[in-house]
């Protein structure tokens, strides 16, 4: 699942194995959970915060590296100390370096809010982890982009489960000087990889089996695919065939950007999958590349800010949702970490005056071909009822056999 991101200085690798029986989808506010979500799936019956009470005086929480800046890692980034000043909330960080591990994490109850991708979120609204959000108590929560609102991997029932905070798009990068003509479609990874031969790099995930799905989707709509995260065995295995068939091409699979960075540097990976904070530092390090969002369109990630069930600080991790999410900090953490920020008041607040230009942060035509990362389970995410789709454990499975073949 999204489980790699950027941190403003490193990246991380996805390896998320627990499945989900089902889960569903949602939209509007709510504050009590629901007792089963399309598909018959049982979701915790837990309730949301009624108001806010007395800060409790500390905040366990539980985040993606580069979310929660405090100045340790770099004095001029700190946008803690001013909230633990005025909210008289310590904020005690944790970072974690994929989805399995953050899931991991929340169960033990010790934490109070997480950054949870899409991988994450059902996973942990299933086992009860973490518990609905009365966004209402959520000061900055009308200026979040509509578009994050209420969706798949954030809501269920129309019950919200958690505050969007950022987003970005995985995108196709290529050297200039050495792939010609220029790429525009996911072809050029997949079918034409051929053209390219041993200097394709792609994502190391799981969740990477969704950017074949996706690309399938449009070249054999026999298939029937309609949501890249909504695969039944049929679905999955002629991805699986795609990417085994990719595979004789590969560079290598990355996960650290850096690598990829010196990779297209070097010229021992020419065209793969990429972020456009990649795209951007590899520019700047003077390497021939342009990224593009291919015309089938693309996976993608958007964030989101969840509180613990077993919280013994909700009113503080309330307070330090509401901080990250407003306009000031949101603005910081994006330029930061390298993805558009959520609340759409942010923009305004960039030092880069370009930041949300060139992230596409305002807009939604392009975000429109961006299939948000999800958490496939067997309760088909597409909507389908007469047949089972396959789960994240069989996509493990799955990756695993691409990587050995």
């Amino acid at each position: 699942m999204r489980s790699s991101k950027i941190k403003g200085f490193g990246a991380v690798a996805a390896v998320a194995v627990l499945a989900l029986a089902g889960c569903g989808s949602s939209a509007d506010s709510g504050s009590t959970g629901a007792s089963a979500a399309p598909g018959g799936m049982q979701v915790p019956n837990l309730k949301a915060m009624d108001k806010l009470g007395t800060p409790e005086g500390e905040v366990n929480v539980l985040a993606w590296p580069g979310y929660v800046e405090d100045g340790s890692n770099d004095p001029a980034v700190d946008w803690v100390s001013d909230f633990e000043k005025s909210s008289g909330c310590k904020v005690n960080v944790k970072t974690f370096g994929t989805s399995d591990e953050a899931v991991q994490l929340m169960r033990t109850g010790q934490y109070d809010t997480v950054s949870a991708s899409g991988d994450a979120t059902l996973r942990l609204i299933a086992a009860g982890d973490v518990e609905p959000v009365n966004t209402s108590l959520v000061t900055n929560y009308p200026d979040i982009f509509e578009s994050l609102k209420m969706k798949p991997w954030n809501s269920v029932n129309g019950v919200p489960y958690g505050i969007p905070h950022g987003r970005g798009a995985n995108l196709l990068m290529y050297r200039t000087d050495l792939v010609k003509p220029a790429p525009d479609s996911w072809g050029a990874v997949f079918d034409k990889a051929g053209a390219q031969a041993g200097k394709v790099t792609a994502y190391d995930s799981p969740i990477y089996i969704a950017d074949a799905a996706l690309y399938l989707m449009a070249t054999k709509p026999e298939l029937g695919i309609k949501d890249p995260y909504a695969l039944d065995e049929t679905q999955l295995a002629a991805a699986v065939d795609l990417l085994k068939a990719q595979k004789a091409n590969i560079s290598e699979y990355w996960s650290d950007y850096l690598k990829e960075v010196q990779a297209f540097k070097s010229g021992s990976s020419t065209i793969g999958t990429t972020w456009q904070v990649i795209a951007n530092v590899a520019k700047g390090e003077k390497a021939p590349v342009e990224a593009v969002l291919p015309k089938e369109g693309a996976t993608g990630w958007s964030d989101t800010w969840m509180v613990g069930a077993k919280s013994q600080h909700k009113t503080c991790a309330y307070k330090f949702i509401d901080h990250i999410v407003s306009p000031k900090v949101n603005a910081q953490i994006a330029e930061y970490f390298g993805e558009a920020p959520a609340n759409k008041k942010a923009c305004a607040e960039t030092a880069d005056k370009n930041h949300c230009t060139v992230f596409h942060a305002e807009d939604e035509e392009y975000f429109s071909k961006v299939r948000y990362w999800n958490t496939p389970i067997s309760t088909c995410l597409d909507g389908r009822t007469d047949v089972k789709c396959t789960d994240y454990a069989a996509w493990t499975k799955a990756w695993t056999e691409i990587r050995n073949s």
